[in-house]
This record gives structure tokens, C-alpha cells and sequence, in this order.
């Protein structure tokens, strides 16, 4: 299966290496190029993008309020911020627009295919130390005040129903940040199986997406979900 991906950035040497890196790739198609978010939001109507990778500081309208008007109209449409401000001022805003991952711009040409391909499964692809950041400040923020903010993505609820061991077990992966292909290495499981267990995982618990998962996992993993 092919995937459709858009290239937005404010930089034309950015635009390209990033074209010429899925280029490699023959399940990757870009269909399109975009220096600022409002060309960005045009060609997301237009071309139907399986994945947008946002850069988010940019002239004019920024990638943060691309992402909130591409996802409006399209809501099917994969955001995954590409950046290289990793700082907390973006990456909430950017998670509350909507994007499904967020990559720093250091990270390996091999991490930023995997995350295509992850975010166009429908999974999360974070740059690990940023995961381990919203995690740890989650569960900070747990230990220190039971409730958690809405505008923040680490709000999870308790699980409504008790998790099986193997449930368990992939919560605890999830919460590492492995795609599912690696959780279902791990646990000498099928990806089909990993991806139902996930799909379980997110019904019981109410959450979204993997990082909410993953900082319910923590959360477990630091002293229990009670």
C-alpha cells in the first residue's frame, strides 16, 4: 500500500532531502510540497495526503494552526510534527492541534520512515526522549494532584475494567514507546494480535492514543492506577 505524504517547511533544502529520503522508500509517494501552513492546508484538500510532516515555525500562519484546519477538514489526515524546537511551548500546543507524533529533526533517517509508516497505522511516532518527558511529567503531575488537565495529552482515566496479564503486558511496552511490530517481536505475538490487544487497551481505558496509553502505563509502573 502506498502512501501519500506532504512535505511542509518553510526551508527549500529541508524540503528536498526530505523528499529525496522517501524517495527510498517505495511505499512513500510525496504528492506534494508546502513552504508555510496556508499552502499546507491547500494542498491537504487538494491532494488527500495519507501523512503531513509539519514543520511548525514558519511565516505566515505557523504549523500549529495548519495542523488545526487541515484536521478540521480533513480529519483522516495523519499529522506528524517534524521540528526542531522539542520544547513544551510546541509540542502541547502541536498535540493539542491534533498532529499524531512529534520527531525532532536529529532524529535518524531510518526513525523519521518508521514514523511515517507508524503514523500512517494509526500509531503515535514520538522521538523517545520527548515520549519519556510527557510521560515523567504525567506522572508528576499524578503524584502530585490526582486530576489531570484536559488541555494536557497525558489525561487518562482509571481502566473501567481490570486488564488481562497479556493486556498488561503490552501496556507496559506501549509505555517505552515500541511501534507495534516491536511489541509483538518482544512477545512473540502476531502484529495483528498486538493491534487488537491495543484497540482492547484503548477501550477499557477510555484513551485515544498511545500517549495516553503510555502514561497510563506509567502511571501503573509509578505506584498503581488507584
Amino acid at each position: 500500500m502506498t502512501i501519500r505524504v506532504l512535505i511542509v517547511d518553510d526551508q527549500q533544502l529541508v524540503r528536498a532531502g526530505l523528499r529525496m529520503l522517501c524517495q527510498t522508500d517505495d511505499e512513500l509517494d510525496v504528492v506534494g510540497e508546502a513552504a508555510g501552513g496556508a499552502d499546507a492546508v491547500r494542498l491537504a484538500e487538494q491532494m488527500s495526503p495519507d501523512v503531513v510532516l509539519m514543520d511548525l515555525r514558519m511565516p505566515g500562519m505557523d504549523g500549529i494552526r495548519a495542523t488545526e484546519r487541515i484536521l478540521a477538514g480533513r480529519p483522516s489526515i495523519r499529522v506528524l510534527v517534524l521540528t526542531t524546537f522539542d520544547d513544551d511551548d510546541h509540542l502541547y500546543p502541536a498535540l493539542a492541534a491534533g498532529a499524531c507524533g512529534f520527531l525532532v529533526k536529529d532524529a535518524s533517517p531510518t526513525d523519521l520512515l518508521d514514523g511515517i509508516h507508524r503514523a500512517a497505522a494509526g500509531e503515535s511516532p514520538f522521538t523517545q526522549a520527548i515520549l519519556q518527558r510527557l510521560v515523567g511529567s504525567a506522572v508528576a503531575a499524578r503524584a502530585s494532584d490526582n486530576r489531570y488537565s484536559a488541555t494536557r495529552p497525558g489525561a487518562v482515566p482509571i481502566p473501567a475494567k481490570p486488564l488481562t496479564p497479556r493486556e498488561a503486558e503490552v501496556l507496559a511496552l506501549v509505555t517505552t514507546g515500541l511501534s507495534n511490530a516491536e511489541i509483538a517481536d518482544r512477545l512473540h505475538l502476531g502484529v495483528t494480535t498486538v493491534k487488537t490487544h491495543i484497540a482492547n487497551l484503548m477501550a477499557k481505558t477510555g484513551a485515544t492514543n498511545r500517549v495516553r496509553l503510555a502514561v497510563l502505563g506509567a502511571g501503573q509502573v509509578h505506584g498503581g492506577s488507584g
